[in-house]
C-alpha cells in the first residue's frame, strides 16, 4: 500500500458488498485495480483463477497484465483478464453446446458482417447499409432480438427487417458478430441457471474498469456474473462518459446506487497528472453538467504555466501557428517530440497540421484513423492466407469466396451454410460432402468446388515453397487487380493496388527473414495487426481524436478547433446532447500534464466556402484564468506568473551554456 492515499487504500482493501470507484481522470484507477488483484491473491488468499478484470480495450488489459505480473509473479497468468467480448468470446466457447452453436463457431468482425449486410440489401447505399448495422448494433447492446423492436421511423423499419434476416444467416454460418459476443451470454445466464451457478462459482471477485462506458448488456452481464452476492468493483467516472454514440450509458452509474442499497461509493479526486491551473479550468468546464455525484479534482503539482486560448485567422493559420509554438516551446524546454499531442474533435481536422508537420521534418504519429490492417484490399488478401492455414474458418471463406466475385452469392452460401450445419462441419468442408450435390445446384456447385480446388493447390504448394513466390502467384491467380480495376474508379483502384503490393512484399521479405512459409506466416495472421501498433516510445508528436486520446496524457496538449459546431458539435447542438460534448472537452483538457493551448478560428474553409465562426462556449466556461491571444480574442488581464517567468529563465540560461 505504499504511496496510495487513504481513498486509494480504502477502494483496494473495502470486501464488504459491491463497490463503486469514482475515479476522476489521473487519479490512479488503474493502480487501485492492479494492487486490489494482488490484495485479493496475496492477502486475502483468493485463488487467481478465480478474480476477473474487465477492460474496454486489449491495450489496457494486456497493461494491466503486465502491471499484476510484476505485483504477484507467475501466478497473474491465471488471473482472467480481458475485454467484454474476449470474456464473451471465452464463456460461448466452454459454454457452445448449451448457447447452440458448434465448438467451431466462427466470430464476424465488422468487415464480415457489412459483406453480408450489403447482400441483404442489395439495392441499398453504403451510408443507408452502415445506417442499419449501427442500429441493429444498437438493439442488440440494449438486449433486443427481432421480435422485441418498435420501428419509429422508416430507417428503423428496414433495420427489423434485415435484423431477422441477418440472425437467420448467422445461424446458418454457426457465426455470431461481436454483438452476440455480450449478447448470447447475458441470454444463456439469464435462461440457464446451472451455467449462471458454475460462472458464479467461478467468478469469485469481479473488477470492471471504465464502468461508464459499458452498454446495457454489459452492464446486464456484470450483475448475471455476480449474482446476489454481488462482489464486484466497479471502477468509472461520468465526467468521462464520452460514447454514447456507440451504446454506452452513463446512467449505469446512477441505476447501481438504486439495485444495490449496500453499494459503497469511493471517490478518488487527488490528480497525479496536471497541474492546479489545469485542473481549476476542467473542473470549471464540468460543473455545468449536471451531476450524478459530487466530486472536484485537485493536485499538489504546484499551479503551472498559463493556459493560452488563440484566436487564429483561419484553418491555414491555425495549422502555421499550433506547430510554430510547439517547436519553439520544445526549442524553450528542451523537450521530447512525444511530449507533445494535437487533439481534434473529428479525424479530418488533422490534415492541415500533418501538412505542417511535414513541412517542418517534425516526426509525428496518428491515432484514431484506420488501421493499414484494416483496409478492405488487405482483409481481403488476408482472408485467403486465413483460409489456407485453417480450412474451417468461415468468415475467411465467405470472404474469400465472394471476393472478387466468382458467380457465388448469398443464396447459394446459405444453402452451403445450412449443409453444413447439419452436418457439423465448416462451410470448405462442405463442398465436398457427400450428397451435396442434392442440395446446391450444379452451376453454383461447380463454381464452389473450382474455388475448393484452387485453395487445395495452393495450400500444397505453400507447404513447399518461398512465401513470396505462392502469395505473388495468388493474388495473380484470383486476378484480384483486374477487378480493383473493374469495380472501383481508377484512382482508388491504383491506392488499393499499392497498398496490396505492400503488404505482399512485407510478407514476403517477413518469410525470408525469419526463413517462414506461407502457411508459418498465415497461421499467426491475427498477430499481424498488432505490428501496425506504433512504438510507444517513439519520440513523435501525436495526433489524435479526443476519443481516441481517452486513456492517455501528455505534457504538453493542443487542443485545436474549439468552435460551436465542432466542439460541440453542431449535430449535438441541433439534438441538445451538449453534456457529452462538454465532457470531451474536459477529457481533452485532462491528458495535459505541464501546459494546455486551446486554439480556434475566426474563419474555416467548408469546401469551396469560407465560413465564420464562433469559439465554442467551453472556452468561456474554462474561467478566467486563462490568456486569451489572436486577433478577435477576448482581452485577458495581465497576469504576474512568477514560477513560469523562473522556469523559461532558467531554462534559456541553460540553454546560453550549450552554444559553442
Amino acid at each position: 500500500m505504499q504511496g496510495l492515499n487513504p481513498p486509494q487504500r480504502e477502494a483496494i482493501r473495502y470486501l464488504d458488498g459491491p463497490l463503486l470507484v469514482l475515479a476522476g481522470a489521473g487519479s490512479g484507477k488503474t493502480r487501485v485495480i492492479t494492487e486490489k488483484i494482488a490484495y485479493l491473491i496475496g492477502e486475502v488468499g483468493i485463488a487467481p483463477a478465480h478474480v476477473t478484470a474487465i477492460t474496454f480495450t486489449n491495450k489496457a488489459a494486456r497493461e494491466m497484465k503486465e502491471r499484476v505480473a510484476r505485483r504477484v509473479g507467475e501466478r497473474a497468468s491465471e488471473v482472467n483478464i480481458s475485454t467484454f467480448h474476449a470474456l464473451g468470446a471465452k464463456f460461448l466457447r466452454m459454454e457452445a453446446k448449451a448457447a447452440g452453436l458448434k465448438p467451431g463457431f466462427s466470430i464476424l468482425d465488422a468487415s464480415d458482417t457489412a459483406a453480408l449486410f450489403a447482400e441483404l440489401m442489395k439495392d441499398a447505399d453504403k451510408a443507408r447499409l452502415k445506417l442499419v448495422q449501427q442500429r441493429i448494433s444498437l438493439w442488440k447492446n440494449a438486449l433486443l432480438g427481432p421480435d422485441d423492436v418498435s420501428p419509429l421511423d422508416d430507417l428503423e423499419a428496414d433495420a427489423a427487417r434485415v435484423y431477422a434476416e441477418y440472425e437467420r444467416m448467422l445461424h446458418a454460418y454457426q457465426a455470431v458478430d461481436f454483438d452476440d459476443l455480450i449478447m448470447k451470454p447475458v441470454r444463456l445466464l439469464e435462461q440457464d441457471e446451472e451455467v449462471a451457478q458454475r460462472w458464479r462459482q467461478r467468478i469469485w471477485h469481479l473488477l470492471v474498469d471504465e464502468y461508464q462506458d459499458t452498454n446495457r448488456c454489459q452492464n446486464r452481464l456484470m450483475r448475471l456474473l455476480t449474482g446476489e452476492r454481488a462482489a464486484f468493483t466497479a471502477v468509472g467516472d461520468d465526467d468521462q462518459s464520452i460514447y454514447a454514440w456507440r451504446g454506452a450509458d452513463v446512467d449505469n452509474l446512477r441505476q447501481l446506487a438504486a439495485d444495490y442499497p449496500r453499494l459503497k461509493v469511493i471517490k478518488l479526486e487527488q490528480n497525479y497528472r496536471s497541474t492546479t491551473r489545469i485542473l481549476k479550468a476542467a473542473n470549471s468546464v464540468i460543473r455545468h453538467n449536471p451531476k450524478l455525484f459530487e466530486k472536484k479534482l485537485w493536485s499538489d503539482k504546484g499551479h503551472g504555466d498559463m493556459i493560452r486560448v488563440m484566436a487564429c485567422r483561419d484553418d491555414q493559420h491555425e495549422a502555421e501557428w499550433v506547430i510554430t509554438r510547439l517547436m519553439a516551446h520544445r526549442f524553450e524546454t528542451r523537450g521530447r517530440w512525444r511530449d507533445y499531442a494535437i487533439l481534434y474533435r473529428g479525424n479530418h481536422q488533422a490534415r492541415l497540421f500533418e501538412q505542417q508537420l511535414r513541412a517542418h521534418k517534425v516526426p509525428y504519429v496518428l491515432s484514431g484513423g484506420q488501421s493499414f490492417f484494416d483496409k478492405s484490399e488487405i482483409k481481403d488478401i488476408v482472408s485467403y492466407l486465413r483460409l489456407l492455414a485453417n480450412p474451417d474458418d468461415d468468415p475467411a471463406f465467405i470472404r474469400a469466396v465472394t471476393t472478387p466475385k466468382r458467380g457465388i452469392g448469398g443464396t447459394t452460401l446459405e444453402a452451403l451454410g445450412q449443409a453444413a450445419g447439419r452436418r457439423h462441419i465448416g462451410l470448405f468442408a462442405a463442398i465436398f460432402a457427400p450428397g451435396i450435390e442434392l442440395e446446391i445446384k450444379a452451376p453454383q456447385l461447380a463454381a464452389l468446388r473450382e474455388f475448393g480446388g484452387f485453395i487445395n493447390r495452393m495450400e500444397f504448394r505453400a507447404r513447399r515453397e518461398p512465401a513470396s513466390q505462392v502469395l505473388a502467384d495468388l493474388v495473380k491467380a484470383i486476378g484480384y487487380e483486374t477487378w480493383l480495376f473493374e469495380t472501383l474508379e481508377t484512382r482508388d483502384a491504383e491506392a488499393r493496388l499499392a497498398n496490396v503490393r505492400e503488404f505482399v512484399g512485407w510478407l514476403a521479405a517477413k518469410g525470408e527473414e525469419e526463413k517462414k512459409g506461407l502457411l508459418e506466416l498465415a497461421q499467426t495472421v491475427a498477430l499481424i495487426t498488432m505490428l501496425d501498433k506504433r512504438d510507444e516510445n517513439l519520440d513523435a508528436v501525436q495526433l489524435a481524436t479526443l476519443h481516441a486520446a481517452k486513456g492517455l496524457e501528455f505534457r504538453h496538449v493542443f487542443l485545436v478547433g474549439v468552435e460551436e459546431g465542432n466542439l460541440p458539435h453542431r449535430e449535438s447542438i441541433d439534438v441538445g446532447n451538449i453534456e457529452e460534448e462538454r465532457r470531451l472537452m474536459y477529457v481533452g483538457i485532462t491528458r495535459a500534464q505541464l501546459s494546455l493551448n486551446v486554439s480556434w478560428c475566426l474563419k474555416r474553409k467548408q469546401g469551396k466556402e469560407i465560413v465564420e465562426r464562433m469559439p465554442s462556449r467551453f472556452i468561456a466556461e474554462m474561467g478566467d484564468d486563462v490568456r486569451h491571444e489572436g486577433q478577435g480574442a477576448v482581452p485577458s488581464a495581465p497576469t504576474v506568473d512568477k514560477a513560469a517567468g523562473n522556469a523559461r529563465l532558467a531554462s534559456f540560461k541553460a540553454l546560453l551554456k550549450t552554444v559553442p
